[in-house]
């Protein structure tokens, strides 16, 4: 008997924390703020990038009022690596200034106030609200979306729709995590091209046949090709 869609998730659920059990974010902050511009420069771009250019962005500039003392090509300069530098920090500066005039310097700790900053959309304050408030949310990233449809747990491309598929299928109190791990499992095993179906953790709880049968090709070319090492 097939399993409800519940069951299924609760067990895909099961499995990841397992394999991922401390999935932490990997943006390097010590505050909201911080952990909020971090975000919005790793959009289109590595975490790994990210954190070295906030190793030296953060060292002088830290908070709101910081970032109103910066000029705008200065800051360009420091986040150029980021890529679409000039986007980012007008939106950096933006939200800055918003959050100095509106909200007394501090990061707000609703969706709905978070979504007015400039450059802020639901999947960076997903990321502010859960990794430093606490407050549960569900981030839906490229890696969420591709892992959310090969699990067939939404068939929408919508970053919004996908959340909302996605909640209703799991506790709130499990969103944060939930969204980290599949993440994480979306960037290192459920890969876009290349996905490493054959030792999935997943594999008896995904019907993505099509991937999985390429993946079992793959595995048998590479077999075949040993043979005559």
């Amino acid at each position: 008997m097939p399993l409800s869609e519940k069951t299924r998730m609760a067990k895909v659920l099961s499995c990841l924390e397992k394999s991922i059990p401390l999935p932490k974010v990997a943006l390097t902050h010590k505050s909201p703020f911080e952990l909020l511009i971090a975000t919005i420069l790793s959009a289109q771009c590595t975490d790994a990038r990210v954190n070295k250019v906030t190793s030296v962005l953060f060292k002088t500039y830290s908070t709101p009022s910081d970032f109103l003392k910066i000029f705008c090509k200065r800051l360009e300069e420091i986040i150029h690596s980021t890529g679409f530098y000039r986007s980012k920090a007008k939106s950096i500066l933006g939200a800055a200034k918003k959050l100095e005039e509106r909200f007394g310097g501090q990061v707000p700790k609703t969706m709905e106030e978070l979504i007015t900053l400039p450059g802020v959309g639901r999947k960076t304050a997903n990321v502010v609200l859960g990794h430093a408030f606490g407050i549960p949310g569900m981030v839906v990233d490229t890696h969420v979306r591709r892992v959310a449809n090969r699990l067939q747990f939404t068939r929408s491309q919508n970053p919004d729709q996908i959340e909302k598929d996605l909640c209703a299928l799991m506790p709130q109190s499990k969103w944060t995590d939930a969204s980290s791990r599949l993440l994480l499992h979306g960037r290192h095993v459920c890969r876009a091209r290349t996905p490493l179906c054959i030792g999935c953790t997943l594999f008896n709880f995904c019907p993505a046949e099509k991937e999985k049968g390429m993946s079992e090709r793959r595995l048998q070319g590479l077999q075949s090709a040993m043979k005559y090492v």
